[in-house]
């Protein structure tokens, strides 16, 4: 308490998640770390001349959040590129945004649509048609990522990816064909994703230092909505060390905003263990600093184990030759004492998955490791005490909350109640970390995935948890921050407002503690702190984070629209007059095309217009 801080943020109600010291008026900060979180005037004694004081005016404070599976390395690349649907509540507007897009990227770039939404987020609860989709962009590609389950294409990414009639069906996927044979723009996982995946990196790249102003502009997206570490789980198409320089150099140059803890995921079938083999020689888990590290391997160990969590089909079942394949990664990685993640979506995964481990812990035990399974949305009590036993964890994300309504209608609302069973995890004493899995499948936004902790509703509002399966504001929140340390092996390091921590902090636009639940999702930060640094600033806090240079290239969809989009105060009729409509075909009212009203320059989002007002702007047409 002697030595001068850097930084005191005061006027605060701060949720500081140490039990020891629950709540606080200010936090002082010096070289990085907290070194006081408690009352204004202790913290007071701290300042001199050179000290930063802040006035949170009266906002809640919570560590920054952290986020336990993001594909950020691989998101960043490709950020600049992609129109981001997340958060748009209507396809009127998305399709606007698809419309305006298209109208200023020049050829041969493609518009990208990229996961990050579901259908049922929209009042309309549907997905544009291909027939809408080619009357928006007749000539320039579009690709619209939904989920894992399909992929839709416009006639002139047909074109340029070279799908013809001719064209084979590749294995576990569909090219959907119309009546003569012609590929429509449809495809369909069934259910690897692999078509979909391979399809869309048939599209440009970004040059490196586009992809360097990219992956900036990304951290400082997830930076707005208060996160500040990422334990990046790989990804398909993202080969180490090939891939990793851009984020490489940005640590180098010392321009990271987001702590990354980075997993390495197997890219070659057949090929794993020398995969694993030769990275253990190469890099050891931890290798790096509180910035960028290294944390082990997955999510994909063996491409045999995976499963694929698109409900619209039945479950996989996974090749015979999967323990086989297994057993000798698992036993590499224990005998070299590397951490590692399993992405299993069904218990049946799991079950097999667990048997390996089991034989492998036998020779080689696994406790001390810090190994764990993602996602896990359907398992039993049985592999959760077996997961115990082995010392492992379990890492979930909000899937459900974009997908559950397909498995409702597969497996019933009564099966829905556990997926996954978090409040039994937790009660087995088993280290449990919440994510989102972004950018490809769900949203990167953490307060979507609190709101769905919280309320157990999807994104369309469907409630599939009772009370016993959600959990309390606090509980969700140790999920977003303190429980994610264990799964980088940083436990004490961060995740609370704690003496000795590091000063990741975030001030909140709205108190989580005290909006209404439905509001949970629609939280921001208005001052992010990394390290006590100012990383994203809005508001009176906007000048306290250094400028980012615009994104590029000039006709990103970043510059136009941003990333994450808000919901709108005044769309509640708008949307209302959506849904009501249903627009999933003609209406049988007005008789209207809308395919002809999307392709037509007339203000069809306006709600000020004349057709606005009426609801439905495309009923002339």
């Amino acid at each position: 308490m002697s030595e001068i801080a850097d930084l005191i943020l005061f006027n605060g109600k701060m949720t500081t998640l140490d039990r020891t010291n629950p709540t606080a008026e200010a936090v002082a900060v010096r070289g990085g770390v907290i070194v006081f979180a408690g009352p204004t005037n202790d913290a007071m004694r701290l300042a001199g001349t050179t000290t930063k004081i802040i006035d949170v005016g009266g906002r809640r404070v919570i560590p920054g959040l952290i986020d336990s599976h993001m594909h950020i390395i691989r998101g960043g690349l490709n950020y600049n590129m992609e129109l981001r649907w997340d958060g748009v509540r209507s396809l009127a507007d998305a399709m606007e945004m698809l419309k305006r897009q298209v109208a200023v990227t020049p050829a041969p770039q493609w518009v990208r649509v990229v996961g990050g939404f579901t259908e049922h987020q929209f009042a309309e609860k549907r997905l544009p048609t291909l027939e809408e989709i080619n009357a928006v962009s007749p000539d320039t590609p579009v690709f619209i990522l939904h989920l894992y389950d399909r992929a839709l294409l416009n006639a002139a990414a047909l074109r340029v990816v070279g799908y013809t009639k001719d064209t084979p069906d590749p294995p576990a996927g569909e090219i959907v064909r119309d009546a003569n044979g012609n590929p429509t723009g449809l495809l369909v996982a069934k259910p690897n994703a692999t078509i979909l995946y391979a399809t869309l990196a048939r599209g440009p790249k970004l040059p490196p230092e586009y992809q360097k102003n990219s992956t900036r502009h990304f951290m400082r997206e997830v930076n707005r909505l208060g996160v500040t570490s990422v334990i990046d789980a790989g990804g398909g198409f993202q080969n180490y060390p090939e891939d990793y320089s851009v984020i490489e150099e940005l640590h180098r140059e010392g321009n990271l905003t987001v702590r990354i803890a980075y997993n390495l995921f197997t890219q070659k079938p057949k090929a794993e263990l020398a995969d694993f083999a030769g990275w253990s020689k190469s890099v050891t888990p931890g290798q790096g600093d509180d910035l960028y590290r290294h944390n082990g391997a997955g999510e994909m160990l063996v491409y045999s184990a995976a499963d694929f969590e698109d409900f619209q089909v039945a479950r996989p079942d996974l090749p015979g030759a999967m323990e086989g394949d297994l057993e000798p990664v698992v036993r590499l990685l224990a005998e070299n004492r590397w951490p590692f993640r399993l992405h299993a979506t069904y218990d049946e995964t799991i079950s097999r998955a667990l048997d390996v481990f089991e034989k492998v812990d036998s020779d080689v035990p696994l406790k001390g490791l810090n190994w764990f399974f993602d996602h896990a949305e359907t398992i039993t009590d049985r592999n959760i005490d077996r997961i115990a036993a082995l010392g492992g964890g379990i890492a979930v994300q909000h899937r459900m909350a974009f997908q559950g309504e397909y498995f409702v209608d597969r497996y019933g609302a009564k099966a829905a109640e556990r997926t996954p069973p978090i409040r039994r995890m937790m009660e087995a004493g088993i280290p449990v970390g919440a994510g989102t899995d972004a950018t490809r499948v769900a949203s990167y936004n953490p307060w979507v995935s609190l709101s769905w902790l919280v309320t157990g509703r999807t994104l369309g509002g469907l409630s599939l948890y009772p009370p016993a399966n959600r959990l309390d504001r606090e509980d969700a929140l140790r999920l977003w921050t303190e429980a994610n340390t264990w799964f980088s092996s940083e436990p004490g390091k961060k995740g609370q407002i704690k003496d000795g921590q590091l000063a990741d902090l975030v001030v909140l636009s709205d108190d989580y503690f005290s909006v209404s639940e439905d509001r949970i999702q629609d939280i921001t930060s208005v001052l992010t702190l990394l390290g006590g640094k100012a990383v994203h600033g809005d508001g009176a806090f906007r000048d306290l984070a250094p400028p980012l240079p615009p994104a590029m290239p000039d006709w990103s969809p970043v510059r136009t629209f941003g990333g994450y989009q808000p919901r709108k105060a005044d769309s509640a009729q708008k949307y209302a007059f959506a849904a009501a409509c249903g627009c999933a075909k003609a209406c049988g009212v007005h008789g209207h095309a809308h395919a002809g009203a999307w392709g037509a320059n007339v203000p069809v989002g306006d709600q000020q217009g004349f057709f606005g007002a009426l609801g439905c702007a495309c009923w002339a047409f």
